[in-house]
């Protein structure tokens, strides 16, 4: 009962923050690297945030320096979707969100490079489900679809963290799900909502890794990782500023050069996710050494489907 009273406030408050937003105009307007024709309203991913601080709430201020961070940097992502703020002011908050949910975990702090370089990693991920954000569909429902892998895990392998934390995440995406998940888009996640549930990934993630003592998890992040490392390769060997905005993920290169629909290309990526989560839990029933061919086996097959992908489409002139 509780979950479907949860469900009809955020439908309200989404519906509330849609007011808001028409009103005051935080709206995304298409440009030369848009792969949208339409103005959409910006932000909608703030739900993730909200849904998550109804948890915190309802477990009695729970995991209360991560709520701190991801509340910090979901407030500045926010504020970056109305004024577009520049990095110097963005990446203080996301370093700040990072070492907040790394203290939470009880990361070991010797030796003290290894935290350093899971911050900075930490923040790159998050950047990098940001980036990752482009179409319609792609964030909610690839979230959604880590999101049944943690349950699975958690419900059949290792009680990891609470149900209802991964319930209550899911009931957000469901709802955004219901109004992005579409041909034309009612709004878009914004930095907000892809900073937020990126973040809230990456805490489960971190706290499964630590408990369970297996970095087989991080292909959790496989289809994403895959592309947004390639493609920053790409960029790279193209000699462009990596920095900059751009729309040669392998997913914008299909949208683009094949005229893909949106939902077609999101469903893709969560099907290939699915199916790679699919294994990694099966190999859970398996040894160590097992586990790590079938996570390398995985990621090369992904590496060399990326490159034969954009070897067969780069000379229709698809450019950044």
């Amino acid at each position: 009962m509780i979950f479907l009273f949860l469900i009809f406030c955020l439908l309200l408050i989404e519906l509330i923050y849609f007011r808001v937003a028409e009103r005051f105009n935080i709206i995304d307007k298409p440009n030369d690297r848009s792969l949208h024709k339409e103005i959409t309203i910006r932000g909608g991913g703030i739900i993730f945030l909200v849904s998550a601080l109804f948890y915190f709430i309802f477990s009695n201020f729970e995991y209360s320096l991560f709520f701190l961070g991801l509340t910090a940097v979901s407030t500045i992502s926010f504020l970056d979707d109305i004024f577009t703020l520049p990095n110097r002011y963005r990446l203080p908050f996301q370093f700040l969100a990072i070492i907040l949910m790394l203290v939470e975990l009880h990361f070991p702090a010797n030796p003290i490079w290894v935290g350093v370089g899971v911050v900075i990693l930490g923040v790159g991920i998050l950047n990098a489900y940001n980036f990752m954000d482009g179409i319609n569909g792609i964030t909610g429902g690839y979230s959604t679809v880590i999101l049944i892998a943690f349950w699975v895990v958690n419900n059949y392998h290792l009680k990891f963290i609470e149900n209802d934390f991964l319930i209550f995440t899911l009931l957000g995406l469901m709802v955004f799900n219901y109004f992005n998940f579409r041909t034309k888009a009612k709004c878009f996640a914004g930095d907000v909502g892809s900073i937020s549930i990126g973040l809230i990934i990456l805490f489960l993630l971190m706290k499964l890794i630590l408990q369970d003592q297996n970095l087989i998890y991080l292909l959790f992040l496989a289809v994403y990782g895959v592309d947004s490392v390639s493609t920053i390769t790409h960029r790279l060997f193209l000699k462009e500023n990596i920095f900059q905005a751009h729309r040669l993920h392998l997913f914008q290169v299909l949208v683009h050069a094949l005229k893909i629909p949106h939902l077609v290309m999101a469903s893709l990526y969560m099907l290939i996710q699915s199916i790679v989560c699919g294994i990694v839990i099966i190999s859970l029933n398996y040894s160590l050494l097992t586990q790590l061919v079938t996570g390398f086996s995985l990621i090369i097959l992904l590496v060399l489907s990326y490159v034969f992908i954009k070897r067969k489409i780069m000379p229709v002139n698809i450019r950044s």
